[in-house]
């Protein structure tokens, strides 16, 4: 698929790690020019090193995508620098504490929907007033499978990837003959720091691992792979779709 996102902008939110970065150099090598929202310098400017290192463009935004604010005056940049934006992932989540929902703070309720939703519709919003003009676009949003079914002691992550999988096939509908494209990839566990954060010890891996048909956890570039492909125009007909990139998590 050599050249298959060839002069697109496309726009990563998180993408200075796991899966977002793995998005990134994939859509780079595809010939597009990246725009990457995440928090962080140093990580931000390494993955514009392995961008730049395969020949592609690509700036950094520093955004805390739930705050209104710096989601706009991030994209008020990037279509001063890049001019309009073909595709877009809004990847950026938070896990939240590892507790029954009784025990979950407002404080820390309020914190994972802020990133994982809040963010996703400021994100989305900004990315189809820009698309409308310019003839359409592609959306990708990052759900989970804890989108498609419950997960125990993960009551505000699941909650906000379902709402995600809602935001994704509600947008779809709306914008579908304006040639906008919306759909949602829905992980396993994969390999990230993120994912790592959470098993705390080998028991809590092994399980984990036990839940995918494959006996073993995903790797970032498999999602990417999954999302250039929604972003390209192979997946023309392709509108409002959950997909599970799960390792056969919910095919039990």
């Amino acid at each position: 698929m050599k050249g298959i996102l060839k002069d697109k902008v496309a726009v990563i939110t998180g993408g200075a790690s796991g899966i977002g970065r793995a998005t990134a150099l994939a859509m780079a090598a595809e010939g597009a020019r990246i725009a990457v929202m995440d928090l962080g310098a140093e990580r931000g400017q390494d993955v514009l090193a392995a961008i730049a290192a395969q020949g592609a463009e690509a700036r950094y935004y520093p955004t805390n995508v739930a705050l209104a604010d710096e989601v706009n005056q991030s994209f008020d940049k990037i279509i001063q620098d890049f001019g309009r934006i073909d595709c877009a992932f809004n990847n950026a989540g938070v896990a939240g504490d590892n507790a029954m929902l009784a025990d979950t703070s407002d404080e820390e309720f309020q914190r994972v929907v802020g990133v994982n939703l809040t963010g996703v519709f400021l994100c989305m919003r900004r990315e189809i007033k820009e698309m409308l003009p310019r003839g359409g676009g592609a959306i990708v949003n990052t759900a989970s499978v804890a989108g498609l079914v419950g997960w125990k002691f993960a009551a505000a992550y699941s909650a906000t990837k379902h709402a995600v999988i809602g935001l994704t096939r509600s947008a779809a509908l709306e914008y579908a003959k304006r040639n906008i494209r919306v759909n949602a990839v829905c992980p396993g566990v994969i390999e990230t720091p993120m994912a790592a954060s959470a098993q705390d010890d080998e028991t809590i891996r092994g399980i984990m691992i036990a839940k995918h048909a494959t006996g073993r956890l995903g790797q970032p570039e498999e999602v990417a792979a999954a999302v250039l492909w929604l972003c390209s125009p192979a997946a023309s007909f392709i509108h409002g779709h959950a997909m599970a990139v799960d390792g056969g998590y919910v095919a039990r």
